[in-house]
């Protein structure tokens, strides 16, 4: 079977397939997270634009690198020096051997001091670069719209702001540190030995471009693979997020073997990538070891000619021994910048799919001089409103209707007509295409989103509560909150009673999503949330659809009380919740097709009257 998930789909739609609801107004492609074209250089500089306010931790990592380096391969010279004071057996300098060995150690200890300052102000220097760029990567969503996030698995944006940004860290940063050591290490290698003999120094310098294209072919070969890599893991993530998220859903539709074969799929693709950006990157480091060793033997034999004979280069013993530790310390650097290549090519592709998350474009900017709602009254209106998430199929069509101050106003049609779509509109959650949706005369897109949503209390089919206590959960939307306050909140939802049976009462810490908690207890404390918000206006979507028939009479009623003097908006498949409205929309195909009171409605005996009379009929 083919795995739709592979091409792009979420593990949403795949389960939609499942139900059979493909083509409902969840169906939204907006604003795919394509991968920027960003060339090396460019990320770099954005890379190195994010150091800048850490400059000190750069400066004195890359100074103390250079002070390490150095020392390191003065280190050659005092030993060579030291053996030139042993001519042969009782014809040894010791004075000057003592001396020697004294100003080796002092080197020694000076490179090792620098060598750990330089890895210290380096993990510094990392850590407080990748804070920063998941700052903004997280902070990102806060502009990015609605649908660009509905458009996208959250496992995938998730890997990015995560695992991407610790490859970015682990990667990018520390492999351009040892970039930056190998660099110096090679220079001052080639001064050291051009200072003590030119010819030699030649030979070796000959051998490096050979090394450096061998280094550079492989790298080149292997840098689309672990891009590949790198978007596959986040697919991966992504996969096993919504899945391990819908694990019910999969259970009741029996999609478990299905669920595995798509995993498979994906692992599969991921397993064959991996090991080819791996194996081809890890050729480069034989491959430069073999050209390094042939370098490293031509320079001993060149080096014993110039001891016995003078030519081209007159060189003591001691200078030979020096001279062999400059040619291994010189191709050091070939071998571990070949062994970073796999690290520095992951954190690039990872740096490209975070800066393409940042570079996202944002949601339409508020106003610069917003309309403010001063005393809100919750007056309603839509005015020729038409939207549609894809723009060849039109979802809603011509919408226009009133809601005075203290009016209930219920919504009503099959599933996929656009009644939450209605809602999502007069959030702002998504812009209408045209048209005006109006609250208390201003027009909504004239207002500040924050405003806008201060007007209103939502509770949804869907419950959501997050890690942390029960008293947190409910006061989330009111921070100020005495526990007084909670409470009367709690009650008016009959939710106090099972809060108090829970271990720890209001200060049971509940899990994610609400842990062991049923699904009505869940929606009980969502509602109780909202009435401690007390909202000017109510936005009610199958609120009470995951309660018991007693439970839900309980919270009608407390409904009933709140919504006195409130404007609501109610979306509801049950008709018998919403006779006493003072208005019914009735929806079909994005149209609303018949309005009027629940009493006007059955004598007109339409649409309303036969869906009513279905319900009724299923009851008996």
């Amino acid at each position: 079977m083919a795995n739709p998930y592979a091409a792009g789909a979420s593990a949403g739609t795949i389960m939609a397939n499942v139900k059979g609801d493909i083509g409902n107004n969840n169906d939204n492609p907006q604003g795919r997270l394509d991968e920027m074209g960003l060339t090396t250089v460019e990320v770099t500089r954005r890379l190195l634009a994010y150091t800048r306010p850490h400059r000190v931790s750069l400066i004195a990592s890359f100074v103390a690198s250079a002070v390490s380096v150095v020392l390191q391969l003065y280190v050659p010279i005092v030993i060579g020096r030291a053996i030139d004071c042993m001519v042969s057996a009782g014809d040894v300098d010791f004075a000057a051997l003592v001396a020697l060995l004294q100003e080796l150690a002092l080197v020694v200890v000076g490179a090792a001091v620098t060598q750990w300052l330089s890895g210290y102000c380096t993990n510094r220097l990392t850590y407080e670069t990748v804070r920063d760029l998941r700052i903004d990567a997280f902070s990102r969503f806060r502009d990015l719209p609605l649908s660009f996030v509905d458009a996208h698995s959250h496992g995938d944006l998730l890997s990015r702001v995560v695992n991407d940004a610790d490859q970015v860290g682990d990667g990018l940063l520390q492999g351009l540190t040892q970039l930056f050591t190998g660099v110096v290490t090679i220079v001052g290698t080639l001064v050291f030995m051009f200072s003590i003999s030119v010819p030699v120094g030649l030979v070796v310098v000959i051998v490096t471009p050979v090394s450096m294209l061998v280094a550079w072919l492989i790298a080149r070969y292997s840098a689309k693979s672990f891009k590949e890599q790198q978007a596959l893991q986040g697919s991966l993530g992504g996969y096993v997020e919504e899945m391990v998220g819908s694990q019910k859903l999969v259970c009741a539709f029996a999609y478990g073997d299905r669920a595995q074969a798509g995993f498979d799929e994906i692992n599969q693709r991921l397993l064959g990538v991996g090991e080819h950006a791996q194996f081809t990157s890890s050729l480069s480091n034989p491959a430069t070891r073999v050209v390094n060793n042939i370098t490293y033997a031509v320079v001993a034999v060149v080096g014993c000619i110039c001891v016995i004979s003078g030519w081209p280069s007159v060189l003591t013993v001691g200078q030979v021994q020096t001279f062999l530790s400059y040619a291994n310390q010189y191709m050091k650097p070939f071998n571990e910048i070949s062994n970073v290549v796999t690290q520095i090519q992951t954190a690039y592709a990872s740096a490209r799919r975070l800066f393409t998350l940042i570079d996202a474009p944002a949601q339409s900017a508020d106003p610069t001089e917003p309309e403010v709602d001063e005393n809100p009254e919750g007056a309603l209106e839509f005015s020729h409103v038409d939207f549609s998430y894809v723009p060849d199929r039109p979802l809603l069509q011509d919408i226009s209707f009133v809601a005075k101050p203290g009016q209930t106003i219920a919504l009503v049609g099959p599933t996929g007509c656009g009644k939450t779509t209605l809602i999502n509109l007069l959030l702002r959650f998504y812009d209408v295409d045209s048209g005006q949706i109006l609250v208390d005369g201003h027009d909504t897109s004239h207002m500040r989103r924050e405003d806008l949503r201060s007007l209103f209390g939502m509770v949804l089919q869907d419950t959501w509560l997050f890690r942390g206590t029960v008293r947190e959960n409910i006061a989330y939307g009111t921070p100020g909150a005495t526990m007084d306050d909670v409470v009367a909140a709690a009650k008016k939802a009959h939710a106090h009673k099972f809060i108090e049976q829970l271990p720890q009462g209001y200060d049971t810490l509940l899990g994610e999503d609400g842990g062991s908690l049923s699904q009505g207890q869940r929606q009980l404390l969502c509602i109780a949330r909202v009435m401690l918000a007390d909202p000017t206006i109510l936005l009610l979507d199958e609120a009470t659809s995951s309660i018991d028939t007693r439970t839900e009479l309980q919270v009608q009623d407390a409904f009933d009380r709140m919504m006195e003097g409130r404007t609501s908006l109610v979306v509801a498949h049950r008709l018998s919740t919403v006779r006493d409205a003072d208005c019914i929309l009735v929806m079909k195909d994005g149209h609303i097709i018949e309005r009027g009171t629940h009493d006007e409605l059955l004598r007109q005996g339409g649409f309303y009257a036969s869906l009513y009379e279905s319900q009724f009929e299923g009851t008996r």
